[in-house]
């Protein structure tokens, strides 16, 4: 049996990422087209700009190419390893720490946190510090930029689910979650059944309602500029399971 977790002492680690650093970009395809060309049409060109969370690049590296500044934030030196093996990843320079804490010197016209990474924080607390640690090192002015979805409370049975994500002839991959609405946590393992045996990438995430961010937004000296069901811009709906969320700071 093959367990990732094994010497994980804690889901919300930054560090926790280490371990998948090697297969992230495999596991997680995502054409950044779209997100890349939201971002750079907010900042002109020369534009310094922060990314929360870098990761891989998978947005830094081809926003670098429209002309922009980036710099990042990271707690896995191992994806940001990853970073820096693609071309143009040694040019953009990244600082390794918690990302709630924002440890850089500004000031930038924008930063921003995509693909739900905001719910990686582990409490309300530090989100609200990453919200107020930001807002210090942008510009008057300057624009904070976050995707996340819109948590479906409905698709628990009393507060747990089980789902198949993936199903063939020699492997299984499913997905077991388990929902405490009071601190408004999911708590994920992600279970691969192969011929190598059992493999399991655990995940918490402490979701966020939309109205939650723009408090807390507010208490940080920003406020709500636009918001849109995705990076197409398209409408914000009751109906949306996500949001692209543009704060400004005054």
């Amino acid at each position: 049996m093959v367990i990732d977790s094994s010497a994980v002492t804690g889901l919300n680690d930054p560090a926790f990422f280490d371990r998948y650093a090697h297969e992230y970009d495999g596991r997680h395809t995502y054409d950044p087209t779209q997100t890349v060309d939201f971002l750079a049409g907010l900042v002109p060109t020369g534009g310094r700009v922060l990314e929360l969370a870098i990761g891989t690049g998978r947005v830094a590296l081809p926003l670098a190419t429209r002309g922009i500044s980036v710099e990042g934030i990271d707690g896995s030196p191992a994806m940001v390893e990853q970073l820096r093996a693609k071309p143009g990843g040694p040019e953009i320079p990244v600082t390794i720490g918690d990302m709630a804490d924002v440890a850089v010197d500004g000031p930038f016209q924008m930063s921003y946190l995509v693909f739900n990474t905001l719910f990686n924080l582990p409490s309300q607390a530090r989100q609200v510090d990453c919200f107020h640690n930001v807002a210090k090192v942008l510009e008057p002015g300057g624009l904070f930029v976050i995707e996340c979805f819109i948590q479906d409370v409905t698709e628990f049975d009393r507060n747990q689910r089980v789902a198949t994500r993936a199903l063939s002839e020699s492997a299984v991959n499913m997905e077991f979650l388990l929902h405490d609405p009071v601190e408004q946590a999911i708590t994920y393992q992600r279970v691969t059944f192969d011929a190598k045996g059992t493999t399991l990438r655990p995940l918490r995430l402490r979701y966020c309602w939309p109205s939650e961010l723009d408090l807390m937004a507010q208490l940080a000296g920003m406020r709500l500029r636009e918001r849109y069901a995705g990076w197409d811009r398209s409408p914000f709906t009751g109906a949306s399971r996500s949001h692209v969320s543009v704060y400004e700071k005054l």
